[in-house]
């Protein structure tokens, strides 16, 4: 949504729920997971479920920063008191990370067998990976992340640590480009959300 000062995103109650929980099942299956594990794997969680359905799997916006792509919103969420996301999970301040601990029991409202099974199949893959191999790997040559900063002609600038952040957005359309009906069922998918 836009608003007169800039761009502001609000999130419905079932929203909330599932990244919320999406959150808890990933801190309880992965012990103690860093704030970057978690938003390395809600990132692959979405890019994983757009490649093989054409639909997200939270619908969440990522940038291309330093260590991105990041969800600007779930980065603030994981990096201080959680405001929208309150009551899911709580931070180990004691822990350079800031380990994310998990308030309450995982529930699965907002979850097909399909969602899942593909949280199950991405912890399994990657969620025995550090932080830095998850940087990496959605940093490689060929990524969206990589396509992106390359195409903005921020690259350098990153990789070099001239700058940290920016506001460009990482286009999911572009893991569809050979695949007609999966693209035209996230293009719907847009529309409608």
């Amino acid at each position: 949504m836009n608003s007169e000062a800039g761009q502001y995103h609000t999130y419905s109650k079932d929203q909330v729920s599932k990244i919320g929980n999406t959150i808890i099942y990933l801190a309880r299956k992965i012990k103690s997971p860093a704030k970057t594990t978690i938003l390395k794997l809600l990132y692959i969680l979405d890019e994983k479920s757009i490649e093989k359905s054409g639909l997200p799997f939270l619908n969440l916006e990522y940038k291309v920063w330093k260590f991105g792509p990041v969800s600007q919103d779930i980065f603030v969420e994981l990096s201080d008191k959680p405001t929208f996301l309150k009551g899911y999970f709580t931070r180990d301040e004691t822990t350079i990370e800031g380990n994310i601990i998990p308030e309450k029991e995982f529930c699965d409202d907002e979850f097909s067998q399909n969602d899942l099974d593909l949280l199950d199949s991405v912890i399994a893959e990657f969620g025995n990976k550090t932080s830095k191999y998850l940087v990496e790997y959605t940093h490689k040559e060929g990524s969206l992340w990589h396509t992106a900063a390359k195409k903005h002609d921020v690259l350098d600038l990153l990789q070099n640590e001239k700058i940290n952040t920016t506001d460009f957005k990482i286009d999911f359309s572009e893991l569809l480009l050979h695949d007609k009906k999966k693209k035209g069922i996230y293009e719907e998918f847009l529309e409608h959300n």
